[in-house]
């Protein structure tokens, strides 16, 4: 076999080849984690990946927004059998409208058959993510027909005034509201999708400009969305998918940070309840350092620390009134949030800068130089 390239096993006795130029760095955040530990991380993602290279929830389910983000993850970590066998996985259950079903169970039947447009989108993402990582053009290739179905599948849901509505239900009805969240995941989701279509010599220019109509929605108009203010996910993902930035962006994390920040252990789920949790964390953490505010992003990194487990694998979460784990569970996308934001603060991967770069112009954006925290990791409660 050529130097660089792999053959991926994808189940039932088929392989692709695939050339996989070298990736960079795994990241290491100094006083945190190290390489060693965040390959352990990317480690544990695999062990919960199906044959079919589908990676679900704890309880099996599989979606594709979240899927994709332990795709990502895994390739980050030094990991490229497991990251393109789930971007295979996503070939492969693409339905012809360019959406996926909400929810599929183990083995692959589909148990929610619903659309949601954030799901769909969010593949253009991982794709862009694993071009920055890897430089493999010929992966792109292989990915953009998936891309620009998945992106008309979203655009189809945007209303005259910009938001796009968040799913259409399997006899093609779409809802009637949009969501904060969604919206501003697909803000970075059509923005990377843009930058695809420019690699691929098919630019779409009206995608830029169903972008920035979505972005004014999002920083500008809170009447389009449903009122979802409990959740942490409605206040930072404006900042993180790169819609709000700048001095806005500033004053929108003070405004919510006495609500949603818990000091000492990181972000909560929902503001009315004790329980934080990982994934909202580290998040927060990539739209700190998006904003380069680094020095809370590494502290907020160093704090969220005591969900690991010593096999590399994260607790979702952490219930502090009554001081246990929160679902009971570890999760691949809390172990995948970590990841992503373990690069972002190390500057190791080629698509370390991939939130940051999106209140920019271009979807690339120059790294910083790796800093160290001077902290260790906080201990695990008792």
């Amino acid at each position: 076999m050529p130097v660089g390239e792999q053959l991926i096993p994808l189940g039932s006795g088929h392989s692709l080849r695939y050339a996989l130029p070298m990736a960079g760095q795994v990241p290491a955040v100094p006083g945190i984690l190290t390489e060693a530990e965040i390959r352990a991380t990317g480690e544990a993602i695999a062990a919960g990946q199906e044959d079919s290279g589908a990676i679900g929830w704890p309880d099996g389910l599989v979606d594709a927004w979240n899927h994709v983000e332990c795709a990502m993850a895994l390739s980050v970590a030094g990991l490229p059998g497991p990251a393109r066998r789930a971007y295979e996985w996503l070939l492969a259950t693409q339905r012809a409208d360019g959406s996926w079903p909400r929810r599929t169970a183990p083995g692959g039947q589909v148990s929610e058959a619903v659309g949601e447009s954030n799901h769909a989108a969010y593949v253009a993402v991982g794709v862009w993510h694993e071009y920055q990582v890897t430089g493999d053009a010929a992966f792109v290739a292989r990915m953009w027909p998936a891309v620009r179905r998945a992106i008309e599948f979203a655009l189809g849901l945007q209303t005259p005034r910009g938001e796009i509505l968040w799913q259409r239900d399997p006899s093609g009805v779409p809802a009637g509201y949009a969501l904060l969240t969604g919206c501003a995941s697909m803000y970075q989701s059509l923005r990377c999708a843009a930058a695809l279509a420019d690699f691929t010599g098919e630019p779409e220019p009206d995608w830029e400009l169903a972008a920035g109509r979505l972005a004014h929605t999002v920083a500008r108009h809170p009447e389009a969305f449903a009122d979802k203010s409990r959740f942490s996910m409605d206040w930072y993902y404006p900042v993180l998918g790169g819609a709000v930035r700048g001095p806005d962006a500033d004053a929108w994390l003070a405004a919510g940070w006495p609500d949603f920040v818990v000091p000492g252990l990181g972000v909560r789920c929902v503001r009315d309840e004790p329980w934080v949790t990982g994934a909202e964390t580290c998040e927060l953490v990539m739209a700190l350092d998006a904003l380069g505010d680094r020095d809370r992003a590494l502290e907020m990194f160093a704090e969220v620390q005591f969900l690991r487990d010593p096999d590399g694998a994260y607790w979702t979460g952490w219930q502090f009134a009554n001081r246990k784990h929160y679902p009971n569970e570890r999760s691949g996308y809390t172990a995948a949030a970590v990841i992503l934001a373990a690069d972002a603060l190390s500057a190791a991967s080629g698509g370390n800068g991939l939130f940051r770069a999106m209140g920019a112009d271009t979807a690339t954006a120059p790294a910083p130089e790796p800093v160290s925290c001077g902290c260790a990791a906080r201990p695990r409660p008792a």
